[in-house]
């Protein structure tokens, strides 16, 4: 492998800075991973040693590299990254899906797919144009759940469509949606998908048409929730009641 630079999303690599996130590609996608960055003064961090043992279990090389490990975090506390191949899944159409439809912000993407793990849904879309999925700051934000999720990153909504074929559509928006608990009086179908859309400019207005769109009812004092948080709140809803229905 050639000397490492600082992140580019031409390139077929990427970085998981963070102890953390770190343990979690080795674990989680060992195949993929080509190195192991550590800083000078992680020795004795909380972690180190179990992340140092893997990566050698693993046949993982580790290296020094303080300049790189600050030029890809931006921090100067940052103490380990993992060097991984990027990847392209092919999503489980049998189970529940999010969409996420060009989202522009890597720290929404990467904090919904955190949520979308805890919550128990493994399969994540992003439709283009979007937040790079593979970006340091995706990664990070994701503590590493990435790494143990199916995602894929389609080039239309209708590609996603055509290759997943016939699911139950949930889009998140105001356009001939009905509150939230009005779509969870009947417990929801595993083959579902829930589809949230850019945190400017939302879904557009065509996806009124899908499905059964669905809106989470907030009083006159904002004009809409963060992305993160209504994925949030929607992921919770359709999990409760499917376990409520089990």
């Amino acid at each position: 492998m050639p000397s490492l630079s600082g992140y580019k999303s031409e390139l077929d690599y990427s970085y998981a800075p963070g102890i953390f996130p770190s343990m979690e590609c080795l674990l989680a996608r060992p195949e993929l991973t080509r190195r192991l960055l550590l800083h000078s003064s992680a020795a004795g961090r909380e972690g180190t040693e179990k992340l140092i043992s893997l990566a050698r279990e693993r046949g993982i090389r580790t290296e020094e590299a303080d300049r790189v490990l600050a030029r890809i975090s931006g921090k100067e506390n940052c103490y380990a990254a993992a060097v991984f191949e990027k990847f392209r899944d092919r999503l489980d159409p049998e189970k529940p899906q999010v969409v996420l439809h060009q989202p522009g912000d890597s720290g929404n993407v990467g904090t919904i797919l955190r949520t979308a793990l805890g919550l128990g849904v493994e399969d994540i879309a992003l439709i283009r144009p979007c937040a790079d999925l593979f970006d340091p700051r995706t990664v990070r934000a994701s503590m590493g759940s990435l790494f143990r999720l199916r995602v894929k990153v389609y080039d239309s909504f209708e590609e996603y469509e055509a290759e997943m074929g016939e699911r139950q559509l949930y889009p998140f928006m105001l356009d001939a949606s009905v509150p939230l608990a009005e779509a969870m009086k009947e417990p929801p179908p595993r083959r579902r998908t829930l589809i949230f859309g850019n945190e400017g400019r939302g879904l557009p207005p065509e996806f009124a048409k899908k499905g059964q769109p669905v809106r989470i009812p907030s009083n006159d004092k904002v004009d809409s929730l963060n992305l993160a948080i209504a994925a949030g709140i929607g992921l919770y809803a359709f999990l409760d009641k499917e376990q409520a229905g089990a």
